[in-house]
This record gives C-alpha cells, structure tokens and sequence, in this order.
C-alpha cells in the first residue's frame, strides 16, 4: 500500500527540535471506524491474555479483578488486517522521512482507557522498559480511534527532554507487581497537551518524557501505538535499569508459561 500521507519539511524539523510532533491526520476516519471495530474486540476478547500480552498496565493484573489501564502487547499479531491500513503504511513512510531510509515501523500496542475510571499513564520514557544495552533509534507513534482530549487522556509531552539520558524510573506506586513505570526527579513543568482529532496522531523520541492522563469522560478513550525505527547499535559503556530486574508481574509469569 502506497503512503497518501507525509510530513513537511517543518514538520519533521519541529520533530528533531523538539522530541515529539502532533500531526491532524495519519488516515482516514472511515479507516478509523473499522479500527474502532478490531480495536473492541481485542479487548473484548483480552487477546494475548495467556501469553502475557494482555494485562493491566497501572495495576497489579489479577484474575477477576477490573482492570484500570488495559493494555495489549502487538495487537496486529492478533488481527494481522492492522497491518494492511493506511495508517500503517503512512507511519512507515513517515518513520523513513524521520530518520532515514533505513527506518521503517515494527511491533506495536494498545492502550485502553474506560469511561470514567481509566487511569493515567505516568510520566515516563519508553526506552525505560527497553533492553539496557543498546543505543536506540527509535520512536512511538500514538494514534487516538476518537478524539483524544485533556479529559479523556491525550499526549502531553516535554519539549526537549529526548536529548536527556534515561532517568531513574520505578514501577508505579513503587510496587513490582505493576508492569508500568513512573519517571523519578525529572522536571516536566514545562510539558505540552496534544489533543487530536480521531486518526490523529504524535510521534515522539525513546526518550521523550511524556504522560497522558486519566480518563475522566463517558467515552472509552482508544489509542494504538505503533513503533518505528532505524538500526540501534549495541552499547560500548553498560548501564542497567534495576527498576525492571525488581518486577514480578503477573504478566511476566504467564509469558514463561505459555
């Protein structure tokens, strides 16, 4: 499928200033309601449950037990049609004018937020939950399946914080159970909301903090997140990210078990 969308010159060098870019539109709406449709029945379904794909980001992931922030891990590996949108082949026609022709889309998730008691998802940064030993190039491509507002739980983002390393993160409420991470000591009193309309979307750096809120509207609030990049290399100088050797998920337990 030939991309119909692509960005402007400004657009990609706001991108490569700022760490993060918001874009009207990545596809069309009526692509956007057949998403909405695939989207539901994932969920629906808890697709991936058993391999440790589905779970609750923001909480400690219990049988029985609601979930606040439903996630799930490569969706399109469930329902491989996701791959064959518009959306997809723009955001990898958009990824290579980001960072280069070697750069293309890869995995992806969703992210689900029910009508009034979604939860937030902390700030944080991407490359905190990634393998340590590597040097990334990467990005994240967030696109809403409704309007994504302050409300319901849009993007925010902190212009300028990709060029920083990767702060000190710990599992949210600092209990290892919980998968999903919050960012320690950083300062994101300068941050930018990004609300969108349905088949919008931002794209931002690995290391970009960024933050959406809880969801406080009557509408579910849908988003689904592609990734791109370009070759990482591995790194000379090791690091390590103790926050995610401390985890002890329920979702880690069962992606051993299957």
């Amino acid at each position: 499928m030939e991309p119909t969308i692509l960005l402007t010159d400004d657009q990609i060098a706001f991108y490569h200033e700022h760490g993060y870019l918001a874009i009207e539109a990545i596809t069309t709406q009526d692509e956007v309601d057949r998403l909405v449709g695939v989207y539901d029945r994932l969920f629906a379904e808890k697709a991936g449950r058993d391999k440790g794909d589905q779970f609750d980001l923001a909480g400690t992931d219990e049988e029985g037990k609601e979930a606040s922030l439903p996630q799930i891990l490569g969706p399109s590996n469930y329902a491989p049609e996701m791959r064959l949108t518009q959306a997809w082949a723009n955001a990898d026609a958009m990824v290579k004018q980001l960072l280069g022709p070697e750069g293309g889309v890869g995995g992806d998730h969703a992210i689900y937020k029910p009508p009034f008691h979604g939860a937030e998802t902390p700030w944080h940064q991407d490359e905190a939950y990634w393998d340590p030993m590597w040097d990334y190039n990467s990005l994240s491509i967030w696109i809403p399946l409704q309007p994504a507002t302050v409300e319901n739980g849009c993007m925010w983002f902190v212009p300028g914080s990709h060029r920083t390393e990767v702060f000190p993160h710990h599992s949210i409420n600092h209990d290892p159970r919980i998968h999903g991470l919050e960012i320690e000591g950083a300062d994101v009193s300068g941050a930018v909301a990004c609300p969108l309309p349905a088949g919008g979307a931002t794209f931002h750096h690995s290391r970009t903090l960024h933050y959406a809120g809880a969801n406080h509207s009557p509408m579910p609030r849908r988003a689904w997140i592609i990734g791109g990049g370009a070759p990482g290399k591995r790194r000379e100088t090791p690091r390590s990210f103790p926050w995610n050797e401390r985890k002890e998920t329920a979702r880690a337990e069962r992606a051993k078990s299957s």
